[in-house]
């Protein structure tokens, strides 16, 4: 398969006045440059309209957002959003009976980290050292996630030097939530059914389902990943770390291990490991998992989006900005998630300074209306 990248563009089109959103006004707005293949595997990268309501004290309640999922320029009809909007509050059947069953391997490792993470925490384990260890790979570990794997390659919600893409993947990696190809491959394929039946991580089947019991099941969403990840499948690198994104904890673990001993830290070389990996894993493991729970379940919302999705502030706080996922869902290309001045995002400070450095451009960028 051949990804090609056209020369396109997208505009973003704020209306200031709505009376009917059956036949609203002509849109004005800004032309946002858009390099992305043209192949059916990001198709996914949602366009969207705002329609904000006429009176503007109300504006933030009342907006409406129709996203095309499938890439065009157009929108949902008023009877897909009404089906999309009447699936939120269906109750959900049983897992067929194909799914029920735990799958042993990743059920054994979840279980083996968490139970690492406790023992991680036994006083004979502590040291400064390890703390600080814990920090430097929470903070690696999760911008991997956020800025690499999220914003910039599931959304391609901005352009980077490939050296610069290829780190933060691999960062972004080091948090053994699968590989790369399958992150982003779920993660396209999430917003392309968020919230409705087919969604991996419905949040209408449940708040535990949703935050980690729907990766201990087998899921019919693995075997579309092809469908979302063309661009990924034609790199080796990607390729490689999607097959083998596990063994980046040995040579890891290795170096924790010879310094503990060698600079004789409390603990020893295996509490630096215990805080460094296991600890560090399962507590990016559940920030991670809060944003596909929480903030389909708690917060405000900025957008009247056909899905769960809210903005939630101390999961953004963890989560370096993810948390704003109300946001994020109403304008998923955008690589500014917090739109409203208080909407701190950690994130997107972290694009700015790539962006000062040369490391950034085309960035797409959301803004909340006045």
């Amino acid at each position: 398969m051949t990804v090609n990248h056209p020369s396109r563009f997208f505009r973003i089109g704020v209306l200031a006045t709505a009376p009917c959103c059956c036949h609203p006004p002509q849109a004005s707005g800004a032309l946002v440059p858009r390099d992305l293949p043209t192949n059916r595997s990001l198709r996914i990268l949602q366009e969207f309209t705002l329609v904000i309501a006429p009176d503007a004290a109300s504006a933030a309640r009342n907006q409406r957002v129709s996203v095309d999922l499938e890439g065009s320029t157009g929108s949902y009809s008023e009877a897909q959003e009404a089906r999309m909007r009447a699936a939120l509050v269906v109750p959900r059947a049983p897992l067929p009976r194909s799914q029920r069953k735990y799958k042993l391997g990743t059920t054994g490792f979840m279980l083996a980290i968490h139970v690492g993470a406790v023992f991680a925490l036994l006083p004979q384990y502590w040291s400064w050292q390890g703390l600080v260890a814990l920090a430097v790979l929470y903070w690696t570990t999760v911008l991997g996630v956020t800025l690499g794997l999220h914003r910039l390659v599931a959304h391609r919600s901005f352009v980077a030097p490939k050296w610069v893409e290829r780190v933060l993947v691999l960062m972004g990696t080091l948090a053994c939530q699968s590989g790369p190809i399958e992150w982003v491959g779920l993660h396209r394929h999430h917003h392309k059914f968020s919230d409705q039946p087919n969604d991996h991580h419905d949040a209408a089947r449940g708040l535990w389902w949703a935050h980690s019991e729907w990766m201990l099941h087998d899921i019919p969403a693995i075997k579309e990943l092809h469908r979302f990840t063309g661009d990924m499948l034609q790199d080796p690198f990607y390729r490689w770390l999607d097959r083998w994104f596990l063994l980046l904890q040995l040579p890891l673990g290795a170096a924790l291990y010879w310094y503990g001993n060698a600079a004789q830290v409390h603990g020893g070389g295996l509490g630096l490991v215990l805080w460094a990996i296991p600890l560090r894993l399962v507590l990016v493991y559940h920030v991670t998992w809060l944003v596909n729970s929480a903030t389909h379940a708690f917060g405000y919302r900025n957008f009247d989006c056909p899905d769960l999705s809210r903005n939630c502030w101390w999961v953004a706080i963890l989560s370096f900005g993810e948390g704003w996922h109300n946001n994020h869902h109403a304008h998923p290309s955008s690589a500014r998630h917090g739109l409203r001045w208080f909407e701190f995002d950690i994130t997107w400070q972290h694009i700015k300074l790539l962006r000062a450095l040369g490391w950034a451009k085309r960035i797409r960028e959301a803004r909340y209306p006045a």
